[in-house]
């Protein structure tokens, strides 16, 4: 298997059973990098966590941020924040791909991933309301539901798509018309075996006709 195009890149598709292996390298990453910090005694300072968020990567990118971190918390905000780079970019591409093998295009991420992720952003910015957070955390809820029964659950499409053929290798199932079982021909129409041309030697020009037994 391609493994640069399978974790990195956005094109084609795969099944479920990939979709869950990519979750999976994905878990077996985090633990890596924890346990990474720990060897190097970089995860024991006072108000660091080994939680991986996207807000980490807004984080290392502000400058005022580093202000207010001691020298061994820099360290731990850096590996945080690229893990999370790498994570949510494997996420990404693998999702995709899954989404491409349910025949559905890489802007149904918005629903199932972006609008959730904002509404967790941003929570806490929501008027003081019961109302508002038990609407913005049922509509979260129920996005991650349905991206998880779309990509984790249900079958792809039995037959090629826009994205690419069967990942499972065959066609399944029943074929769609009749004419799927024709036999097919691996070359096109062929127009010099269908009409010939008779010549005269003398009188009108030469007469079209198809061939007896075309």
């Amino acid at each position: 298997m391609d493994w640069v195009w399978y974790l990195f890149r956005f094109n084609g598709r795969i099944n479920r059973a990939k979709f869950w292996l990519g979750g999976l390298i994905i878990v077996c990453w985090m633990v890596f990098l924890a346990a990474l910090l720990i060897a190097l005694g970089l995860g024991g300072g006072k108000g660091t966590s080994f939680g991986f968020n996207v807000e980490d990567i807004f984080r290392a990118l502000d400058p005022d941020t580093y202000k207010s971190l001691t020298a061994g918390q820099i360290p731990t905000l850096l590996v945080k924040a690229g893990g999370t780079a790498l994570f949510t970019w494997v996420y990404l591409a693998i999702s995709i791909k899954r989404l491409h093998d349910r025949d559905r295009s890489a802007w149904w991420m918005i629903p199932f991933f972006v609008v959730p992720g904002l509404i967790n952003q941003f929570a806490d910015r929501l008027p003081e309301s019961v109302y508002a957070y038990s609407i913005a955390g049922a509509i979260a809820i129920a996005l991650y539901i349905w991206a998880f029964i779309e990509l984790a659950c249900l079958s792809g499409t039995r037959h090629p798509n826009l994205y690419g053929p069967n990942p499972l290798g065959k066609v399944q199932g029943r074929p769609r018309d009749d004419r799927d079982n024709r036999p097919r021909t691996a070359q096109g129409w062929d127009q010099q075996s269908e009409i010939e041309i008779v010549p005269h030697k003398a009188g009108p020009p030469p007469v079209w006709r198809v061939k007896r037994g075309a």
